[in-house]
């Protein structure tokens, strides 16, 4: 009988396939990560990917939205709907142990997507990038092992500088789409009307002040989730490295272009981009000096929800877990050599 923690190659070839087309920063920090981490990592992306183009190919409607958290209904009673994403993400969650709730609360800020949530304060912005990315790092601290609340406070300050980055970057996508994720208050302050701008959004100095001062807003998150590379696994670090410094590059050439994101969409070249992939095998052991700083009050549910879940039982160390992808790959030599052999 199928163990239900077991993950089918075939169902993570398809969610591969999805991370190395739709998010080429991600999957180029996913191949530093250790294979019994890559593998699922690339479950976890494929079911956020899905979950986000589920929403936007029905057109934003709530009825997607319910369609999605009964397809979680299943994945979490170990009767998953009979398409990769869902088999692959049971396995994960029961392998794991990761709650309901986070999955819930990334859900919750793709239901804001859907009612086109605008966002007053930076404050309402960060509960916002709390639930679509500080859930993520909050899902990917526990595939590596670390569940402690620093450790998990630092993972989701990851995970919301680098929405807050991609929200610099997507200015102007975003408004063509009729969607504005800049605090509001900061366009007023700028001198800005939200309603006017976003009726026709154009790249103008005091857009650019509004841009900096959200990539300013990253800088400390980001600052802050070095401390928690210390919390890794050694094998771990250099993808979760990898992911903190592509993502700030990506501020970083937003700023190159004058924090003009409405004409153009910011791209690291490979030339900086292999840069930071060779720094982030290099910097292991950063300070920890922002380690035990409080969590950001958004992400706190985040916590609570790791905080109400025990960890399975497993190995206590992440590197001595059974690699999954190295399994699966030696199992497809020794079902080829019995097929050769017969």
């Amino acid at each position: 009988m199928h163990d239900p923690r077991e993950l089918l190659e075939a169902d993570l070839a398809v969610c591969r396939a999805s991370l190395a087309y739709h998010s080429k920063t991600f999957h180029a920090a996913s191949l530093l990560l250790p294979p019994s981490v890559r593998a699922p990592a690339t479950v976890l992306y494929g079911f956020c990917r899905l979950a986000d183009d589920t929403v936007d190919v029905e057109g934003g409607r709530r009825l997607a939205l319910t369609q999605l958290r009964r397809r979680l209904d299943g994945v979490f009673e170990g009767r998953p709907q009979p398409v990769a994403a869902d088999r692959a993400l049971a396995a994960v969650v029961a392998r794991f142990g990761i709650p309901r709730a986070l999955l819930d609360l990334l859900l919750e800020g793709l239901a804001w997507d859907v009612e086109g949530r605008r966002y007053e304060t930076l404050d309402d912005l960060l509960d916002y990038a709390a639930r679509v990315a500080g859930s993520v790092g909050a899902m990917m601290s526990l595939l590596m092992g670390a569940r402690d609340p620093a450790a998990l406070a630092r993972a989701c300050d990851l995970g919301v500088a680098m929405q807050l980055s991609n929200i610099a970057r997507d200015v102007g996508e975003d408004a063509r789409m009729g969607r504005l994720y800049l605090p509001q208050q900061w366009l007023r302050d700028a001198g800005l009307s939200p309603q006017a701008w976003l009726a026709d959004p154009q790249h103008s100095p005091a857009l650019a002040s509004v841009v900096q001062r959200l990539l300013q807003a990253a800088e400390p998150l980001y600052a802050r989730a070095a401390a928690g590379i210390t919390c890794l696994p050694l094998a771990c670090r250099p993808g979760i490295n990898a992911a903190r410094f592509l993502y700030a590059a990506v501020g970083r050439e937003v700023a190159r272009a004058g924090f003009d994101s409405v004409q153009r969409r910011a791209v690291v070249p490979g030339s900086r981009k292999l840069k930071w992939l060779a720094l982030a095998g290099l910097d292991l052991w950063p300070s920890r000096r922002w380690l035990a700083a409080p969590p950001l009050s958004s992400c706190e549910p985040l916590l609570s929800a790791v905080a109400g879940v025990p960890a399975p039982q497993r190995l206590p160390r992440t590197e001595a877990v059974i690699d999954l992808f190295s399994r699966l790959e030696r199992e497809d030599r020794d079902a080829a050599w019995h097929r050769s052999a017969a």
